[in-house]
Parts: structure tokens; sequence; C-alpha cells
């Protein structure tokens, strides 16, 4: 079994306009995509060998699943998902 490491792999957000706070944001959101806090609460406590590899065959099952879903919606054997309407953006504050 050979596992993945990322080395190097830098998050990168630009302030704009001085306006750190909507940076926090858009670098919550990329580190939540990038599974950094899933991670960060992972490695909280000690994780037994055995404890890993039951966790680690779920979510290759999870995963199977959802593929497999992802498939008979592709062919026609389940429907596709319903398509959610964006949130309406809100404007920028004025100063």
């Amino acid at each position: 079994m050979q596992r993945r490491q990322q080395i190097g792999n830098i998050l990168q957000v630009i302030v704009r306009d001085n306006n750190v706070e909507q940076a926090l944001r858009v670098l919550k959101k990329k580190m939540q995509r990038e599974g950094v806090f899933r991670e960060m609460k992972r490695r909280k406590a000690y994780e037994k060998p055995s404890e890993r590899k039951t966790r680690e065959k779920s979510e290759a099952i999870r995963r199977a699943r959802k593929a497999a879903r992802k498939q008979a919606q592709r062919e026609g054997l389940l429907p596709m998902p319903k398509k959610r309407e964006p949130a309406p953006r809100r404007a920028p504050p004025r100063f």
C-alpha cells in the first residue's frame, strides 16, 4: 500500500485593499477544501494502528460507494441529484 504525502503544499491568499477579514474567510475555505482541519482533528490524539486501518477501510468503502453511485447516475440507473440554486450574492459594504 502506498501513502500519498504532500510536501511543500502552500496555501496562498492575496489580501486586497487591506481587507484581512475577507482574506481570512478565503483562507479558511481553502483549508477546509484541502482537509487541513480534518487532519488536525485526527492528529489531536494518538491513533492506534488497528484504529487507523479500520478508519482507512471505512473511508475506502465510502469512496467506492460514492463512485458507484456517480457511475449509476451517469448511466441513467439512478436519478441525477437536484441542482441547488446558488444563494444571491450580497453587495460589498460601502464606506
